[in-house]
């Protein structure tokens, strides 16, 4: 997940790794640990419909 976080912020993923990188980050719930901006990146994904909350600890969340 390093290398990813690397890749990501380095501007070395194109969209489609961009999209399922975020996937994972919010799938573990990292997506909510790490700083601000991947949140935020993760709540416009899955606002647009390219990502979904799919994990129990995140889809308590919603309504909040």
């Amino acid at each position: 997940m390093i290398n990813d976080i690397i890749a990501y912020e380095s501007g070395e993923m194109q969209d489609e790794e961009i999209i399922e990188f975020f996937q994972r980050l919010i799938d573990t719930g990292m997506a909510w640990t790490l700083q601000g901006s991947y949140g935020r990146m993760a709540m416009r994904l899955i606002e647009d419909g390219v990502c979904s909350v799919s994990c129990a600890c995140c889809s308590n969340n919603e309504g909040e």
